[in-house]
């Protein structure tokens, strides 16, 4: 039998997390490819903003499941319950802005909610699995928008 050589930290990811997360990268990827690679690319871009909206609106949920955990006169989770809608606001803007200011906001917002993610991870219990992996998503997801910019 062969040895594993995943990283640690990767080995203990659950597997569905695993599938769930990367699969979610697929359209990420495929989709700046097919922008970079067509004389359609503003149809693939404007699929690109759509997803990317999309899985925005995803990330802050895990913001506002520790807002409602914790005493809801506590700051703390005031601004979770906050920052947890806000994505999806900046997600809806990009929707409505145009391509090269889209991608441009949204992989800001990813880098921005990854690094709130860092001081989430901190302050509460996540699996030690947590952030490697949304290191790793956030980085293509942010990877494929910025590429975008030059289809």
């Amino acid at each position: 039998m062969g040895t594993s050589t995943m990283p640690p930290e990767h080995a203990t990811v659950p597997q569905i997390a695993r599938l769930l997360g990367y699969g979610g990268l697929i359209p990420f990827a495929a989709l700046a490819a097919l922008a970079l690679g067509s004389s359609q690319s503003a149809a693939w871009i404007h699929a690109l903003i759509a997803y990317g909206a999309v899985i925005l609106s995803f990330v802050g949920a895990l913001h506002w499941a520790f807002g409602m955990l914790v005493a809801s006169s506590d700051r703390a989770a005031r601004t979770m319950l906050c920052w947890s809608v806000i994505p999806a606001l900046l997600g809806w803007l990009a929707l409505l802005a145009t391509p090269n200011t889209a991608l441009v906001l949204l992989a800001a917002t990813f880098a921005l909610h990854f690094s709130l993610d860092l001081r989430l991870v901190r302050q509460h219990s996540l699996p030690a699995w947590y952030l490697p992996l949304r290191a790793r998503l956030t980085l293509v997801a942010c990877t494929s928008l910025l590429l975008s910019l030059f289809a």
